[in-house]
């Protein structure tokens, strides 16, 4: 039998469908010796953390979709191997169908098989304001407004637009928001900032992949109200002229490896839409 671990089981806030599978997963899991608690609190709260840091769990399983998946990375104190059981729509980052979950999940053993994402770091005035997954939004707080945008790489100004907005997004992200804004599918093993503006002004503004050791600096030009969403779950409003710095995060998102291939995993969800 695989070794016994602390699992915590994080379902969708508030289905109760997600719900019953989770408790009856539990009682499966911990049959077969593992110690398992579940999550029942809604944590869309940014104040709220999902796990004690002085009691860390071995594996997070998150019972819901993309959305869920996202949020609880917002909520840990630390990262921690993510299983995604997927509850949802697509399920872009839910790699288990729910039918297969209690089975693979006992047959993981120590150390677990990780496979990690890179998640980007953004600094406002050198202070950090948050981590993405898989993007972050910047947008005007009024609809139909354009923004003016200018993008330094190492110092020198890399481009210049105007846009209604921007998608700044990890190749992860690249099969979110990115790819309905017209960005291109990025493998996950790359590491790098993915920019797409949304509807630019001029149709030569076109996407730009960013390796991430690069010095990266987002400069707002405007008199607008602006904000930066996220991952979809945090709002932040924004000075109308500031300096977002980028930076690749040194805490990864880490998901165990199911063992799929990305490129057949995303011609499957794709036609499924």
């Amino acid at each position: 039998m695989a070794s016994s671990m602390d699992i915590l089981i994080l379902p969708r806030f508030a289905d109760d469908r997600a719900a019953t599978f989770s408790d009856s997963l539990r009682d499966d899991l911990i049959r077969n010796g593992n110690r398992v608690r579940i999550c029942k609190k809604d944590i869309a709260d940014p104040g709220i953390l999902l796990f004690n840091p002085e009691n860390i769990p071995d594996l997070l399983v998150v019972v819901g979709g993309d959305g869920t998946i996202l949020l609880a990375t917002q909520r840990m104190p630390v990262q921690i191997p993510i299983l995604g059981i997927n509850y949802g729509e697509v399920g872009f980052l839910a790699d288990i169908e729910p039918e297969n979950a209690s089975s693979f999940i006992l047959g993981l053993s120590k150390p677990l098989p990780i496979e990690t994402r890179m998640r980007i770091e953004f600094r406002l005035n050198g202070k950090i304001i948050g981590n993405a997954l898989n993007e972050a939004l910047i947008v005007t707080e009024r609809p139909a407004k354009m923004l003016k945008f200018s993008i330094f790489i190492n110092g020198n100004i890399a481009e210049r637009f105007r846009s209604d907005g921007l998608i700044i997004s990890t190749p992860t992200g690249s099969t979110a928001y990115a790819m309905s804004a017209g960005g291109p599918i990025v493998d996950p093993r790359v590491e790098g900032f993915l920019m797409v503006p949304l509807a630019p002004f001029m149709l030569s503004n076109r996407p730009h992949l960013i390796d991430s050791s690069r010095i990266v600096c987002v400069s707002l030009e405007g008199v607008k109200p602006v904000k930066l969403v996220i991952d979809g779950q945090t709002e932040i409003h924004l000075d109308e002229s500031c300096k977002i710095e980028l930076s690749k995060s040194p805490t990864p998102a880490q998901f165990i490896d199911a063992g799929q291939n990305f490129f057949e995993k995303i011609n499957h969800k794709l036609r499924h839409l």
